[in-house]
């Protein structure tokens, strides 16, 4: 008999269990990274060009690496490959401790290591995300493993700041290297590879679909990326309170964002997203100098950001994409965020030199231009799931309803 959306297994735990590992473990150590090749270079005697050039080749790396990934995932086992990017890193993340040996030249060659490590499994770690969640609860687990994932990445900063350069450096390669603990949960090819699929770049770029979200979440990066450092120079005495506060409200929101992609759409959740930061940037642009302005961003822009990010980090593109060719998808879809980090080196200069009023009002304007696109999109939540939901919740308030007048009218 066929089953019902409400009979339907949610997840299965095992394989959410080590994609959660996975991620967890991914992305906190991606969060040190930059703290750590940040330290090393405080370290050094170095010029400034230098220092440019080694930021640039990190992110360059992060792109060449995820698109040769998602190209070499086809060829191996899935759970092979994970396993060597885990010990990639391990190996990557050893490099930082003889700090002795450090050069201008050493440091460039270990943050082109660090990025590749990073960026050459991620594809095939999100594709595994994406492959053991279903689409009406994508939203919900990945907003948990957002949520969790950011405040354990924060939490790394604590002992970062008490411990000297090398303790940091063995604690950087230790973590990486805990992701094999998934080895002992034995997991299972989740993919056979006569199931992968041979997408090509070019026909996922012919998608209309994907293009309309790519767009808005371009230039959601773009905004986000170059604005901050006029952020953190506007901000002032708040600056510390933003870097601290807003991470904490950002990853509560992006569960909430989950949660609300899975009730009522991914569309409008991330139209909601991309309102509230106009919103943000629109009040500050305006009156800057109060302080309300400023702890109005916080929270709200805080929101907006932490709903497009697991919206369009963990959910759409597997939404967009199909069982078996999800790599690429996910591969386009992280480009923006780490390009648009290396346009941040290039323009931070030139940003500096705007009015404030003007960058603010600038970014607000991009950001409700990033709804046009969005207004054309489709909905990548089926209809059908959303109407059964919302059916649920009616069938369910009915029988309450019920319940209490039967409940009366037994009594009398």
């Amino acid at each position: 008999m066929h089953k019902t959306f409400s009979e339907k297994p949610s997840i299965i735990r095992k394989d959410v269990l080590i994609v959660f590992i996975l991620l967890l473990n991914a992305f906190a150590w991606n969060f040190m990274t930059p703290i750590m090749i940040d330290s090393v270079l405080n370290s050094l005697n170095i010029t400034n060009a230098q220092a440019f050039i080694i930021w640039i080749a990190y992110y360059v790396a992060i792109i060449g690496s995820s698109i040769i990934g998602s190209v070499l995932s086809k060829m191996i086992n899935r759970l092979t490959f994970l396993y060597l990017w885990i010990i990639l890193g391990v190996f990557a993340s050893s490099l930082l401790i003889p700090l002795n040996t450090f050069t201008a030249a050493h440091i460039l060659f270990v943050s082109i290591l660090l990025g590749a490590s990073f960026g050459l499994g991620m594809p095939s770690c999100l594709a595994y995300f994406a492959d053991c969640t279903f689409v009406e609860n994508r939203g919900r687990i990945g907003g948990i493993i957002l949520l969790i994932t950011n405040l354990t990445a924060a939490l790394f900063v604590i002992p970062f700041q008490m411990f000297n350069l090398m303790a940091n450096s063995i604690i950087f390669a230790a973590w990486r290297g805990s992701g094999l603990i998934i080895f002992f949960l034995k997991p299972k090819e989740k993919i056979a590879s006569e199931m992968k699929r041979n997408v090509s770049f070019t026909s996922i770029f012919k998608d209309k679909s994907f293009i309309l979200y790519f767009i808005a979440w371009l230039m959601f990066c773009l905004v986000d990326r170059s604005g901050k450092p006029i952020i953190d120079y506007a901000s002032g005495a708040l600056y510390s309170l933003i870097l601290t506060i807003g991470p904490i409200i950002g990853s509560f929101s992006a569960l909430f964002g989950g949660l609300l992609s899975d009730w009522i759409g991914r569309k409008r959740v991330v139209l909601y997203g991309f309102v509230a930061l106009g919103i943000a940037y629109a009040v500050i642009g305006i009156v800057p100098t109060a302080l309300f302005s400023w702890y109005f961003y916080l929270v709200v822009g805080s929101v907006g950001t932490g709903i497009l990010w697991v919206v369009f980090i963990l959910v759409l593109w597997g939404d967009l994409s199909q069982s078996g060719s999800r790599e690429k998808y996910y591969v386009i879809g992280a480009i923006p965020y780490f390009f648009t980090g290396i346009i941040r080196l290039l323009l931070t200069p030139y940003i500096l030199l705007i009015p404030e009023t003007s960058v603010f009002s600038l970014a607000s304007v991009f950001l409700f231009l990033a709804v046009l696109p969005l207004l054309y999109a489709p909905e990548t939540l089926p209809e059908k799931k959303i109407r059964l939901r919302q059916l649920t919740k009616y069938l369910k308030k009915a029988k309450k309803v019920k319940e209490k007048y039967t409940g009366k009218g037994a009594e009398g």
